[in-house]
């Protein structure tokens, strides 16, 4: 991916997530901006949303249902050459990344093989 990409990435992301803060209620529920990935023709872009302390499917909804006017805000504060057109994801990393952490403490609790000494091999020999 071009710099240039990367750059337009996190000031979408960064803006995106303003706009959400300041212009949406969220009653009592955590929304973050995790990303923002765009093609390369600016034409499109998804926003990976994280969402604590309740239902991620009623945020996105309502974050889909109200796309244009967050692309109307964004692009008032951002100017680029074409505006893409914004799609709201959830953005799951941080569940993964616990059940991933969860799986490598269990697999700590397993046997273990006894280890070698000194003079011996692998085959018992």
């Amino acid at each position: 991916m071009s710099r240039r990409i990367d750059r337009v990435n996190e000031l979408l992301r960064r803006e995106v997530s303003t706009v959400i803060q300041h212009d949406y209620e969220w009653n009592g529920r955590m929304v973050t901006v995790s990303s923002v990935d765009v093609t390369q023709d600016l034409k499109e872009g998804k926003v990976f949303i994280s969402v604590i302390g309740g239902s991620a499917d009623t945020v996105i909804d309502k974050l889909n249902r109200a796309h244009g006017s967050i692309q109307k805000a964004v692009m008032k504060r951002v100017v680029l050459k074409s505006t893409p057109v914004l799609s709201f994801r959830h953005d799951n990393s941080a569940i993964r990344g616990v059940e991933i952490v969860n799986l490598l403490e269990e697999v700590e609790k397993l046997p273990k093989a006894p280890e070698l000494e000194e003079g011996e091999s692998e085959r018992g020999l």
